[in-house]
């Protein structure tokens, strides 16, 4: 079928709400391009949101589906388990930085499943219930990680009111004139004001946020808050949905501040592709709900725990976190001229390869307009490009670390092409 015969099924058949409003249809893919069903090649710099670090369709994880395929497609880890499923929960506790020196891991869908778990492990850990997120964030779109997200279009509009005893602080942003000591110091006014310390279960940080703009809580902050939570009893739930997985030159972003959560959630490039999320945290913490409490039925799915385990050998093998590092530090330069050249680039920032800049009007204030125009112009010139941001205004740069430096540099060619003819 062609992308016209396609996009009319898709106007007819698929709910507003969940329909991009894109008219291509992706026909196949290899690594950092795919191909729509008129055969017009796209390179992407999405790469799934985040979800395929590794590339479409990795060779290795490829081969470990298929294998697994033949052996056990689908039991249910809550009626009988699988080798993959705790030989995957043993090399996340063997790997994640949280704290033990006995770790535990379990396995669901989803980044929101993931979130919504850790909430759930969290209230039966400490025997509270309040949870503080962070202005920006995003952790799902399920309820109650509506209600931990930080922004209201276009995730929770229509659907309050959202759940209760979620509160929220300013994520430290000195672009946005929040400093690392005033966002501690809102967290402490919340104590006084909203949710006192011994009613607080847990404060849940993204160490990049990642739909909330890529912007980077310091080593510093994440230590200081790390003291805060140990001095209330509260615990430290990291979300590592996108920021994990080799994406910011360490297997997790916070490796780089040298602290431990006492909860870590995963998914997107855990699994590459393939749905699946983890929730890995102190081995006391994740023991603290009931039998059967946790889990789902296709959680932990043994297809998934398959690429998933594939993922991490692929990682080693290729030394994927140093050109996470490489690809990092080779975007900064990139943004750099792009700052010089064009007056509406500004504030690149990156870790590792998890990289942003942002565009600027005349009065140096948010340009969401000019945003949108860069990823249409973008698409237009066969490049996948995707913003984010709290104000909309920041472009991602969410290429597959596998990409070659020939299709590399073409898609990077592209934006700088749309930013001159958007610029004239």
């Amino acid at each position: 079928m062609t992308n016209q015969e396609l996009n009319d099924l898709k106007n007819r058949f698929v709910a507003n709400g969940a329909a991009t409003p894109t008219t291509q249809f992706a026909e196949r893919a290899e690594n950092a391009e795919l191909w729509d069903a008129d055969g017009n090649r796209w390179i992407d710099f999405a790469g799934g949101i985040g979800v395929l670090n590794l590339g479409h369709r990795h060779p290795k994880i490829v081969a470990a589906v298929e294998a697994q395929l033949k052996k056990v497609m689908h039991t249910s880890a809550a009626v009988i388990s699988y080798a993959p499923y705790v030989q995957l929960c043993q090399k996340l506790c063997e790997l994640t930085p949280v704290r033990g020196p006995e770790r535990k891991a379990m396995l669901v869908n989803t980044g929101a499943e993931a979130l919504e778990n850790a909430v759930k492990i969290a209230r039966a850990a400490t025997g509270r219930t309040g949870i503080i997120t962070f202005d920006g964030a995003f952790h799902g779109r399920t309820m109650m990680t509506l209600a931990m997200t930080g922004k209201v279009l276009p995730y929770k509009n229509d659907f309050g009111p959202m759940p209760g005893d979620v509160f929220r602080a300013p994520f430290p942003n000195p672009l946005h004139g929040i400093s690392e000591e005033a966002s501690l110091n809102a967290i402490r006014t919340l104590f006084k004001t909203d949710i006192a310390p011994h009613r607080t279960a847990a404060i849940v940080i993204e160490p990049v946020q990642g739909e909330g703009g890529f912007y980077i809580a310091s080593p510093d902050y994440l230590k200081a808050l790390r003291a805060l939570c140990d001095e209330h009893g509260i615990l430290l739930i990291a979300d590592e949905v996108q920021s994990g997985f080799a994406r910011t030159g360490k297997l997790f972003a916070l490796e780089h501040s040298g602290i431990e959560a006492d909860i870590l959630t995963t998914a997107k490039s855990l699994a590459n592709g393939m749905p699946l999320s983890a929730v890995v945290g102190t081995a006391k913490v994740m023991d603290a709900s009931g039998p059967n409490s946790l889990g789902g039925t296709y959680s932990g799915n043994p297809l998934s725990c398959a690429a998933a385990l594939a993922v991490i050998e692929v990682i080693e093998e290729e030394n994927i976190l140093e050109r996470s590092e490489q690809m990092g530090k080779m975007l900064a330069e990139r943004f750099a001229v792009w700052e010089a050249r064009f007056p509406a680039v500004a504030h690149g920032r990156q870790l590792g390869a998890m990289a942003a800049f942002e565009l600027l009007d005349s009065e140096g204030k948010p340009d969401t307009a000019l945003t949108g125009a860069l990823c249409a112009k973008a698409r237009e010139k066969g490049l996948i490009l995707l913003s984010c941001g709290f104000y909309g205004n920041s472009i991602r740069i969410l290429v597959p670390l596998t990409v070659s430096s020939a299709v590399l540099e073409e898609g990077l060619s592209i934006i700088e092409e749309s930013l001159e003819a958007l610029s004239e």
